[in-house]
């Protein structure tokens, strides 16, 4: 390690790089991304208008697809929640 790199550390400075596989759902499906494809402004407001309780990428994995799938198409621009997935994935490692 070199000098430089051991005086970043110790100041606190150094940035945690983001694992893209666990990306936050808040930050992947941001107020701009939300805006641009639904007329939400939050992720969560979209997931409770569908009567969902979501935190984490394990609660949508365990809502059935179909009831999912409906509530996307209906309140986005999608017609499925993997085409609203990949797009947000893809919007998010652009950015």
């Amino acid at each position: 390690m070199s000098f430089d790199d051991l005086l970043v550390e110790l100041q606190g400075q150094r940035t945690v790089q983001e694992d893209p596989a666990n990306v936050p759902l808040d930050k992947l499906f941001n107020e701009s991304f939300m805006s641009k494809h639904s007329s939400f402004d939050s992720f969560g407001a979209f997931v409770e208008k569908g009567n969902f309780q979501i935190h984490t990428q394990e609660d949508v994995n365990n809502i059935p697809d179909e009831l999912f799938d409906r509530h996307v198409a209906r309140s986005t621009d999608f017609p499925d929640w993997k085409s609203m997935l990949e797009t947000a994935n893809k919007e998010y490692a652009g950015s």
